[in-house]
């Protein structure tokens, strides 16, 4: 949870970077973790579980008409997410990696894991997810992925 998070960072004294003590780019972190709950994370979930889960549950096909509106509804919020939150800054909060960047990137793997490559067409947030990956590590980021990656298995 963002809660959780949070304490760790404050508890641990983690590098700044992580949740800034900058009043300005704090600011800029806690927005998008309170938008985050209903929009990235909301649309992203939706979009795995009713193109992943619910058939897989129900035996059921996927409807096209119900995943092309699910699609959508991502779609809207990833552009609010490029125009709003990343602009033309490297990271959410500036030029580092913060806590905000880190929940949307993992919240963004959930329709990657589903099949739904929403960095394709997307420069800006592909190059901006490649500079989160090696902020993080890459190999780090993919044991974390590892499992939300191969839903296929299922």
């Amino acid at each position: 949870s963002i809660a959780i998070l949070l304490y760790l960072a404050r508890k641990f004294k983690t590098p700044d970077h992580w949740y800034p003590s900058d009043l300005q780019k704090r600011a800029r972190v806690d927005e998008y973790l309170s938008w985050q709950h209903v929009n990235i994370r909301g649309k992203g979930s939706k979009l795995f579980l009713t193109k992943v889960l619910l058939p897989l549950l129900t035996g059921q096909p996927l409807s096209p008409e119900k995943l092309e509106g699910v699609t959508e509804e991502l779609n809207v919020v990833l552009k609010q997410f490029e125009e709003k939150f990343l602009q033309d800054k490297p990271f959410i909060a500036g030029s580092e990696v913060s806590l905000a960047d880190l929940v949307a990137l993992v919240e963004l793997m959930q329709p990657v894991g589903a099949g739904y490559d929403l960095f394709e067409e997307r420069p800006k947030l592909a190059e901006w997810r490649r500079r989160v990956e090696e902020a993080v590590g890459k190999q780090l980021f993919q044991e974390a992925h590892e499992g939300i990656l191969n839903t296929k298995n299922l």
